[in-house]
């Protein structure tokens, strides 16, 4: 299924040359990047020196790694991919962290979205929703786009960046 409809927005080479970029990222670089990000962001004219992070797919995982290793106010994960991989410094989570789950994900297997939802289901910083949508489903216009899902992930994540960063 997945291959049959990645066709209709890329290539076999242009899906090839993304797993090629993916694999190849090196994400405690990115997460270097990140953090340099968030301290340069909470300085900028204008600002009121509160910063969040959110992110879709692998910015998903980059979202959910800054949660645990970051200072910033705080973190949204749209279908982060690997989540299960890091549950091990959920304790690190100081800071709001948001995560939307897809729970036909392609991408997640339904054994690591399980895990996931039962690791943070304590946490009393982390709000984990479930979607009845494919991954990616809040991509306006895309393949997997699912409206009221996205719709009312948006409205949480709406909701928690103002009550972070100071519109609420």
């Amino acid at each position: 299924m997945a291959h049959r409809t990645r066709h209709r927005y890329q290539t076999d080479a242009e899906w090839k040359r993304a797993f090629e970029l993916f694999q190849a990222f090196d994400q405690e670089k990115g997460i270097e990047d990140l953090k340099a990000t968030v301290a340069a962001a909470r300085t900028m004219a204008g600002s009121n020196g509160k910063v969040a992070t959110m992110g879709y797919c692998l910015g998903g995982r980059l979202a959910f790694m800054m949660a645990e290793q970051s200072d910033a106010d705080a973190n949204i994960s749209y279908y982060g991919v690997g989540l299960d991989g890091l549950l091990g410094d959920l304790p690190k989570v100081k800071k709001p962290l948001v995560v939307h789950i897809a729970d036909k994900d392609e991408f997640f297997p339904a054994e690591g979205r399980q895990k996931v939802a039962a690791a943070v289901k304590s946490h009393a910083n982390i709000q984990c929703y479930n979607y009845p949508a494919d991954h990616a489903f809040a991509r306006v216009n895309g393949v997997h786009w699912q409206g009221l899902s996205a719709t009312i992930a948006n409205g949480r994540s709406a909701e928690a960046l103002a009550k972070a960063l100071g519109g609420v």
